[in-house]
């Protein structure tokens, strides 16, 4: 796989796919009533995404282009362990959201997820696992008063 070392190549692909994704977004989309600012109507959030996701493709595929062959970036190898944390979390939190609730469920996919990064120790994790927790429930259950309990089933 030599044309993955080449960076302005995987640019240039990544930059034409969300361009791709974007105007795909904003065909099907516009088949919905746009409605206007203040009233907004069921195609209007797909086509103002699909309309962003294709200008930052674009504006990938101008950077690959004016960007300096010079001082290309050595390919890292994947990072199983961040990629094994994060699918992990997402089983994590579905399972815990079923049976133990949110807060429980929060702080698995948070903790886990903050795990793959190897540079992030247990107490760091911790701490943004709580924060996250605090952010959640009063987001969550006391602003919008979602029905998913804090603890246990509802």
């Amino acid at each position: 796989m030599k044309w993955l070392e080449d960076k302005s190549l995987r640019d240039y692909c990544g930059g034409a796919l969300m361009l791709l994704l974007g105007i795909g977004a904003i065909l099907y989309g516009s088949t919905y009533r746009m409605g206007s600012l203040s009233r907004m109507g069921p195609g209007f959030f797909p086509v103002s995404l699909g309309v962003i996701l294709a200008l930052a493709g674009v504006a990938i595929g101008v950077r690959a282009r004016f960007a300096s062959r010079e001082g290309a970036a050595k390919v890292l190898p994947p990072e199983w362990r961040g990629w094994f944390c994060i699918a992990m979390s997402i089983v994590a939190f579905v399972v815990l959201g079923k049976y133990a609730g949110m807060l429980p469920a929060t702080f698995a996919i948070v903790f886990i997820s903050a795990l793959g990064d190897r540079d992030n120790t247990l107490l760091s994790a911790s701490v943004l696992c709580l924060g996250a927790c605090v952010i959640c429930v009063v987001v969550f259950w006391w602003a919008l008063s979602m029905p998913f309990a804090l603890f246990g089933q509802s």
